[in-house]
């Protein structure tokens, strides 16, 4: 994400999924005060970092599916 409406829609994407996520609120947290408006919106390394950390994340989530009888 390069601006502020990037980073909220990824957040909204992703925040569907938070609870299949471990530690889904705190990888999260500093893209989340990027929302803030008293907070200027710079996206550093750590940005990317965290960015990237919760993309690998759901995509590498586990597969969740419904239960088999008798299994």
């Amino acid at each position: 994400p390069k601006i502020l409406s990037e980073v909220r829609s990824f957040l909204d994407l992703a925040g569907y999924y938070r609870r299949f996520v471990k530690g889904f609120s705190i990888i999260a947290s500093l893209l989340t005060k990027l929302l803030k408006k008293e907070v200027k919106f710079t996206w550093d390394d750590e940005s990317q970092e965290n960015f990237e950390t919760l993309k690998s994340l759901l995509t590498q989530a586990p597969i969740l599916t419904l239960p088999i009888e008798g299994k």
